[in-house]
């Protein structure tokens, strides 16, 4: 059986997707994708590499994510769908890069500082 691979990341998430050829069945972690995210609006955002080069219904994709919380598992997954899809055909690529579906965010939580509440919040000045 043909299966295509791609990895995703985002902050502190992973997401490993496989995609197969199917009929469009998502799951999570071994979980249907609607009961994975709970109703979460953004939750459908993950999907938009399938949507955008109109492939939903020909594969199922299996996901595995760890890490994070539900956004950057999102944002992990649609990488993910989107280097998977890549990896199926790469002319797919020229649908995708331009809508930055293909981009690492590489932003990532700064570390906290001696001295200090948080990354840069200081302690409240006492002029006495």
């Amino acid at each position: 059986m043909e299966q295509y691979y791609g990895t995703g990341r985002r902050k502190t998430s992973v997401a490993r997707v496989f995609l197969r050829p199917g009929s469009g069945k998502i799951e999570v972690n071994r979980m249907p994708f609607s009961d994975y995210f709970g109703g979460l609006v953004k939750a459908v955002s993950a999907l938009e590499p399938l949507r955008r080069v109109d492939v939903a219904h020909r594969f199922d994709a299996y996901i595995t994510v760890r890490g994070g919380g539900k956004s950057g598992q999102i944002d992990a997954i649609k990488l993910g769908l989107a280097r998977a899809l890549v990896n199926y055909d790469s002319d797919l690529r020229a649908k995708l890069k331009p809508a930055g579906l293909l981009s690492r965010d590489p932003r990532e939580v700064e570390r906290k500082k001696y001295g200090k509440h948080k990354a840069r919040r200081s302690p409240q000045y006492s002029k006495r």
